[in-house]
C-alpha cells in the first residue's frame, strides 16, 4: 500500500490569501504594489523585489493578499492564491511514496497540476543558487511551462546585495524576473506606518494603547526618530520600518510582562532603555529627550525613572 503523497505547497508554504489581516499590511506602498501587479499581468513574467533588509518587502505581498481578499485587484488576479514558500525547508530530500526524493522537484510535480497560484520566496537568491548544486534542479527553468502559460506566478524577493551578487549573472532568471526597487521609507511615511500597525500589535499581544492619537503621535514621532539612520548599530543593518516597530513591539512587550492591560510610559521608557538596535550614547541622549517631552504624562504615571 503507497504511503499518501505529501503536498510541499501545504508542509512548506503559508496561503497569504487565507490569512486574518487586522490592518492594511502594507501602509504606503501602493507605488510598490501597483508596479509588482503590472508585473504579474505581463504574460511569462513575475517579479522579484529589490531593497535593503528591513524595508517591508514581505509587508507589500501581504498587501497584495489583502488586495485580493478585498477584491481589490484586476480581475485576472482576483481569484489567485499567494503562498509564501519556506525556501530554507524546500531544500533537501524528502520519502515520497517510499521513495527519497529532491523536495525541490516534488514542489515541481506538484505545481504541474496546479493554476492560479501566486508563489512568493523570500531570499530567492537562497533557492535559485542553491537548487542548481542539489542534483542539478534549476527551479526556474523547471517551472517554465507553468510560467508560459500564465498560470503560474512568482514573487521573489531579495537584498540589493544579494541580487548583485547572486542573481544579475543568471540570464535565464533576468528573462523571467522584472525588478521592484524597495526604497526605504522616510521619517513621515514609516510615521504613518507605526499608527496604522500598532493596532495589529494590539490584537497580537492583548494590550491596548489607550492614549489620544495627539500623544500616540506623538510618540511614534518619537520612535522613529530614535532609531533614524545615523543613531543606529551599523552592523545590524536594520532600517525603517522594522526598527521602529521592534521598538514599539518591545514596549508592549513589557506591559505583557508586568501583566498590564495597557502599555504605559513606564513600558517605553524601558523599551528606550533596552533598545539594542542604536548606539548606547544615543539611548542616554534619547532618555533625555523622552523625560523632557513626555514630562507630564511620566508624572502623572508617577513613573519612577531610577528603577530603569
Amino acid at each position: 500500500m503507497n504511503e499518501e503523497k505529501v503536498s510541499m505547497l501545504e508542509l512548506y508554504g503559508e496561503n497569504l490569501t487565507k490569512k486574518k489581516y487586522i490592518t492594511n499590511p502594507a501602509i504606503a506602498r501602493e507605488t510598490e504594489i501597483e508596479k509588482t501587479l503590472l508585473i504579474l499581468l505581463m504574460p511569462e513574467k513575475s517579479a522579484i523585489l529589490i531593497g535593503k533588509a528591513g524595508i517591508g518587502k514581505t509587508a507589500i505581498i501581504e498587501g497584495i493578499s489583502y488586495k485580493i481578499q478585498n477584491k481589490d485587484v484586476p480581475e485576472a488576479i482576483k481569484n489567485f492564491e499567494i503562498i509564501k514558500i519556506n525556501t530554507s525547508s524546500l531544500l533537501g530530500t524528502s520519502t515520497n511514496d517510499g521513495n527519497e526524493e529532491l523536495k525541490l522537484q516534488l514542489l515541481l510535480n506538484e505545481l504541474k497540476d496546479k493554476e492560479n497560484i501566486i508563489l512568493f520566496i523570500d531570499e530567492i537568491h537562497t533557492l535559485v543558487t542553491a537548487s542548481k548544486k542539489e542534483g542539478g534542479v534549476d527551479f526556474i527553468n523547471m517551472l517554465k511551462p507553468g510560467l508560459d502559460r500564465g498560470t503560474i506566478k512568482i514573487v521573489g524577493a531579495t537584498t540589493t546585495d544579494e541580487y548583485s551578487r547572486y542573481l544579475i549573472t543568471d540570464k535565464a532568471f533576468l528573462r523571467r524576473f522584472e525588478k521592484v526597487e524597495v526604497s526605504e521609507p522616510n521619517q513621515e511615511t514609516t510615521v504613518k506606518i507605526l499608527l496604522g500597525s500598532y493596532p495589529k500589535i494590539e490584537a497580537q499581544t492583548g494590550v491596548k494603547l489607550a492614549y489620544s492619537k495627539f500623544i500616540i503621535e506623538n510618540i511614534m514621532k518619537f520612535i522613529v526618530n530614535m532609531t533614524s539612520e545615523y543613531k543606529r548599530i551599523y552592523e545590524l543593518g536594520s532600517r525603517y520600518p522594522d526598527n521602529s516597530l521592534s521598538l514599539l513591539s518591545k514596549a508592549f512587550s513589557y506591559a505583557k510582562f508586568d501583566n498590564s492591560e495597557y502599555v504605559t510610559f513606564k513600558h517605553f521608557y524601558k523599551a528606550l532603555m533596552n533598545c539594542q538596535s542604536v548606539y548606547p550614547d544615543v539611548i542616554k541622549k534619547e532618555k533625555e529627550v523622552f523625560i523632557t517631552t513626555f514630562k507630564e504624562y511620566i508624572e502623572k504615571e508617577n513613573v519612577d525613572l531610577n528603577d530603569y
